[in-house]
């Protein structure tokens, strides 16, 4: 392979990389937006489940970056290029908590789905390590989807 398609490969990791990040750090900012501002019955569980999400979710931003670094290339971490690169979109706080469930779970799947993309992409490139990355990122963005839609039943 030439290294004019090794750098169109990582382009294209990178490029998946950077997407995944700017979608983890605005779906980590809704869910603490979410877990400030739910109210009702559910208060409680839904408090601590939203808490889970934020913190598991900031974690992850830093692993994306990592891994982009690992790559060779800088990490924007601008609030402003995250929102033009994301693929999840701000809430507004004004929800009630059946609203805000559907909204998480939602997005959830959104990015589980994005990220079995970014796996397909690294596979294809020979990426072992971006493609387990994100087939595992994949897998907790499907059980928070579950623990989000199991509180809908």
């Amino acid at each position: 392979m030439t290294s004019e398609m090794n750098r169109k490969a990582s382009d294209n990791i990178v490029n998946g990389l950077e997407q995944a990040l700017a979608s983890t750090a605005v779906a980590t900012a809704k869910a603490q937006n979410f877990h400030w501002n739910v109210t009702g019955m559910a208060f409680v569980p839904l408090h601590a489940l939203f808490e889970e999400i934020f913190a598991e979710h900031f974690d992850a931003q830093d692993t994306f970056a990592e891994r982009i670094r690992v790559l060779g290339r800088t990490v924007d971490g601008r609030q402003s290029q995250h929102l033009k690169k994301s693929v999840i979109a701000e809430a507004d706080s004004a929800k009630e908590p059946e609203e805000m469930l559907h909204e998480l779970a939602s997005d959830q799947e959104v990015l589980s789905t994005l990220l079995l993309q970014l796996a397909s992409v690294a596979d294809k490139e020979d990426d072992a390590v971006t493609n387990d990355l994100a087939i595992e990122r994949a897998h907790i963005h499907d059980t928070f989807a579950w623990k989000l839609r199991a509180h809908l039943a």
